[in-house]
């Protein structure tokens, strides 16, 4: 998730196409440190989103509006007073750095012609707009940087702008064959490592990237590679820079199992295993991925305190497990103290006074075993001492029994809650499992004094064959999907074993073809706890044969006749409905 040098020149390029001669007709500032330029073109309108985040720095042309301050800030009344309705007259990359550059032509107060830049610097955590007069010199930014924030450079108004060399590194597209074995293949680093230290503008992914297509392990050291296997790696950068060059790029983002996990601006064949899916433009890959990780991150962060509250119950129960199966072990022995009982009984009338111990033959076993007596004590009450010792370990073993059961099912329900935090995609779904949570007693409901009107959902696939196929998303759909919403001869599909969700297939009265099958346990595969195997069991049958214990927890269930299937949690060929 690189914005690294070459998806900037894949930018530029686009932005060369689409906007340069345009005019900024309007310029907002809808964050401290974004802006959001309209900009009229020959026969279109687009805007233009520029943002100096330092956990999220973009650029990119959109055409979605965003609500801005009713009072504008300093720096967005600076631009609109100086560049409103200037043309953008070139747009270029400065050596690969992760910078672009904007120069603006536009009538002063007089009615002369003036030039200014607006450059924006991409560079995580130090991004800025920055904007210069004609000369370079610094009218004003959107982050004001001084010598005490930082010693390389101070980006304050009258200052000189430049670009700081703090890392050495050399123009990719200007390398040559003797220039990349004289420096990249002298780092004492790993292929990949020696590439992307050594040159402007190409992150670790575009590096790996470069020593795939080679066929060089990215983590073997680059000194160790053979001078063959160095020039194979050189031609291979050499004619990715080629593309660069030319501007041959193919905007993508790859995704797993529908997250999107990276974007390039180039073909990554190191991802062959993943999908691929091509956009446009480089704009329409950073929108759409950005909102996408936005979207599943913001879940996240959201779900934490859940997370929190389940993962800590959750060790709780299980430490409470394991010393209840403690406990359990040392009731074993209770058996042997009714046998002792029942034999110094049986022998003890030639016990002599004061006898320590009772050798005898336990009928039960066939063999002669020692029975420790107390000798101040009867055979009767040594016998009896026994009995109770039996009595107290049975109704400990009893009790024990069942409070164990009750913690493996607690354990069952918290593992099933903490599977539906991963598949939770919205507030809503959250909201569900909050209610859930509140119901047994691990959080305080808020009452609010009206009924939430529930609008999560669950999902829903169709089969390669037209099947309608859906999966719960929590317990409480679990259990409405299957005895409220399931009919006798749908088919339901679980991971064998595992918390997961039940996947309902909609059969119509039909025979299910066997693709559906497979598509519903691949459903149920990676809506489960085992979505990081390869492979995953699934139980399936006929959804009148699923029955509901009474008073069992949400979303629990018993069947005795099942088949089986294995399935891989690859649900990316699967369509998801668009309701």
């Amino acid at each position: 998730m690189a914005f690294d040098g070459i998806v900037i020149a894949s930018l530029v390029k686009e932005l060369n196409d689409t906007i340069q001669n345009g005019r900024i007709s309007k310029i907002a500032q809808p964050e401290k440190d974004e802006l959001l330029l309209t900009i009229k073109c020959a026969k279109s309108q687009v805007r233009l989103v520029l943002s100096a985040s330092a956990s999220l720095p973009l650029v990119y042309l959109t055409e979605q509006n965003k609500p801005s301050p009713m009072t504008a800030p300093n720096f967005c009344m600076l631009l609109r007073k100086h560049i409103a309705n200037g043309k953008i007259t070139r747009i270029f990359q400065p050596h690969m750095e992760r910078i672009i550059h904007f120069e603006i032509e536009h009538l002063d107060d007089l009615g002369d012609l003036c030039h200014k830049q607006l450059i924006v610097e991409i560079m995580g955590k130090h991004s800025n707009i920055i904007f210069c007069d004609e000369n370079g010199k610094i009218i004003d930014s959107i982050k004001h940087i001084s010598a005490q924030v930082s010693s390389v450079r101070e980006v304050l108004p009258g200052r000189e702008y430049f670009i700081p060399e703090t890392q050495h590194k050399y123009n990719p597209l200007e390398a040559s064959q003797a220039s990349f074995l004289a420096t990249a293949c002298e780092k004492p680093f790993p292929a990949a490592k020696a590439i992307y230290s050594t040159f402007t503008g190409l992150s670790p992914t575009i590096a790996s990237e470069i020593c795939f297509r080679a066929s060089v392990d990215g983590e073997r050291p680059i000194a160790a590679l053979s001078e063959e296997e160095r020039l194979h790696l050189y031609h291979h950068f050499a004619w990715m820079m080629e593309d660069v060059a030319e501007g041959k790029f193919t905007p993508n983002i790859i995704r797993r199992q529908k997250e999107p996990i990276e974007f390039s601006a180039l073909e990554l064949k190191q991802y062959g295993d993943y999908e691929a899916d091509a956009y446009p433009s480089i704009s329409a890959v950073l929108e759409t991925f950005f909102a996408a990780r936005s979207s599943y991150t913001r879940i996240r962060q959201k779900s934490a305190d859940l997370r929190k509250i389940v993962s800590t119950v959750l060790d709780r129960s299980r430490k409470k497990f394991d010393l209840q199966q403690k406990q359990l072990k040392d009731t074993e022995k209770r058996d042997k103290y009714k046998v002792y009982g029942e034999l110094i009984h049986t022998y003890g009338y030639g016990l002599t006074e004061g006898a320590k111990k009772l050798e005898a033959l336990d009928y039960y076993t066939d063999k002669m075993i020692s029975i420790p007596l107390d000798p101040q004590l009867s055979p009767q009450e040594n016998a009896q001492k026994y009995f109770d010792r039996y009595g107290k370990l049975k109704r400990t073993y009893e009790a024990l029994t069942e409070l164990i059961e009750e913690t493996k099912e607690e354990i069952l329900h918290l593992e099933s809650i903490s599977t539906s935090l991963d598949i939770a995609v919205s507030e809503d779904d959250l909201g569900q499992i909050k209610d859930e949570l509140a119901r047994f007693g691990y959080i305080k409901k808020k009452h609010t004094g009206k009924k939430e009107k529930v609008r999560s959902k669950p999902f829903h696939y169709i089969s390669s064959d037209g099947y309608h196929m859906y999966v719960g998303k929590n317990n409480f759909q679990n259990e409405e999907l299957t005895f409220k919403f399931a009919s006798g001869n749908d088919w339901w599909f679980h991971a064998k074993g595992i918390p997961g969700s039940h996947v309902v297939v909609k059969t119509n009265g039909d025979e299910l073809p066997d693709r559906t099958f497979e598509e519903a346990g691949q459903l149920a595969a990676y809506y489960s706890r085992g979505r990081d195997n390869e492979k995953v069991e699934i139980d399936y049958l006929e959804r009148k044969n699923v029955k509901k214990p009474n008073g069992s927890k949400p979303g629990f269930v018993v069947y005795y006749t099942n088949y089986s299937l294995v399935a891989a949690p690859d649900i990316s060929g699967i369509a998801l409905a668009g309701d």
